[in-house]
């Protein structure tokens, strides 16, 4: 194919973000060759087999400009003699009259480090997250002239103000989403004639098997997720509390508000039956999946305005045969249905409750709806046509640059 694809992600390996590292490899047994570049170092310790699997460098920026300094100094010389410097610095200065932070400025010294060192034979650069992650490769692609294209989710999407996601969506090459709800939102910002592509992520479906359940013991419900406001876990916390029945909750995933619902717990009596298991490599994951009868994903809105775009841990529950209780929120309609799952109303905890209570009184319910969401994620949710897909969009915007 020849061209090299920058992938420009804001940190790796993160445990919580596996769908980006599953597309990775995709990409890389489709034979793109890749470069990862992360604005930030890892911060855990553990990591999930498919990033064992991943051969591509990673080119870490500096996350602050003050970390090296001399790196900086040295790139910004280099990138005032690239072609498109001035154009990218009149950008940048018109996004710092309209959001003049720190942020901002770290952005620009990461994208000058990006564009001074970016791999020969770079032909594309391709971001995931339309908020810091793409101002970063917005400015760079604007210095070089390697076009740029990305891949939005969700907080990206949500958090991001409508004047630095039209600029950013114009200056693509192309851009790809998650979700039909995402679609809607980004179409309605892009230039006339254009629209974001819908791109399930898709799940790899060897690690995921649908097991029989047990029948007997407590109610096992699991919770996949990072302890934030969007994930509502303080209203699964409320909904535990109303039922009636023998359970055991488990919660995998880290995130800053554990301690808070430790309280909360203890405060409505059910600390007890609790386990904070924190994050988990991906093997781990999959036995907690096996463990548990009933899951459980409160998503809501945030204050801020970040949710959920169509999260991938639905889709595992799914794959291994659990029922699944969720919310009607964003885009978790478009995979759990009447058929596969039970949702509510958002911050809604006697709903949540009463669907709880509803799968704990009839493990034959249970039972039918796992097995038709394991069926729902094999038939609609393979990740192959859409790898394929951004594959060769990637293919494509590398071979159009060489043949300009």
């Amino acid at each position: 194919m020849g061209g090299r694809v920058a992938v420009v992600v804001k940190g790796y390996p993160r445990l919580s973000e596996t769908f980006i590292a599953q597309e990775i490899l995709g990409l890389q047994r489709r034979g793109i060759d890749l470069t990862i570049v992360s604005l930030r170092h890892p911060t855990e310790s553990a990591v999930h087999e498919v990033h064992r699997q991943i051969t591509a460098p990673v080119l870490y920026l500096p996350e602050y400009l003050k970390d090296d300094p001399a790196r900086v100094r040295a790139a910004r010389r280099i990138a005032e003699g690239l072609p498109g410097y001035a154009r990218a610095e009149a950008a940048y200065r018109r996004d710092l009259e309209r959001d003049p932070s720190a942020s901002r400025r770290r952005r620009w010294g990461q994208a000058a480090v990006l564009a001074a060192e970016l791999p020969e034979g770079t032909g594309a650069i391709y971001v995931h997250y339309l908020h810091t992650p793409a101002s970063v490769a917005r400015y760079a692609s604007l210095m070089t002239g390697v076009p740029y294209a990305f891949s939005a989710h969700a907080k990206d999407i949500y958090t991001t103000p409508e004047w630095d996601l039209r600029e950013k969506i114009a200056d693509a090459e192309w851009g790809t989403t998650c979700t039909a709800a995402n679609r809607d939102v980004l179409d309605r910002l892009a230039p006339r004639g254009r629209s974001v592509d819908l791109v399930y992520h898709g799940l790899d479906l060897s690690l995921f098997h649908p097991e029989a359940k047990r029948g007997e013991g407590p109610l096992r419900i699991l919770s996949v997720c990072r302890a934030v406001e969007k994930k509502g876990l303080d209203d699964v916390f409320r909904a535990l509390a109303r039922l009636d029945v023998d359970w055991r909750f488990e919660h995998v995933g880290g995130g800053g508000l554990v301690k808070d619902l430790t309280g909360l717990a203890e405060r409505l009596g059910i600390a007890d039956r609790i386990a904070f298991l924190g994050a988990l490599p991906r093997e781990d994951v999959v036995a907690a999946y096996r463990r548990a009868d009933v899951f459980v994903l409160a998503s809501r809105i945030a204050r801020n305005g970040d949710r959920d775009g169509l999260p991938n841990v639905i889709m595992e529950a799914m794959a291994m045969g659990l029922p699944v209780v969720s919310t009607e929120v964003s885009a978790v309609p478009e995979i759990v249905t009447a058929e596969t799952g039970i949702l509510v109303p958002p911050r809604d905890a006697a709903a949540l409750g009463k669907a709880l209570a509803d799968l704990a009184a009839s493990p034959e319910t249970r039972t039918r709806l796992g097995q038709a969401g394991a069926a729902r994620v094999t038939s609609h949710f393979s990740p192959d046509p859409g790898l394929d897909h951004i594959a060769a969009r990637l293919t494509q915007t590398m071979s159009a640059r060489q043949a300009a």
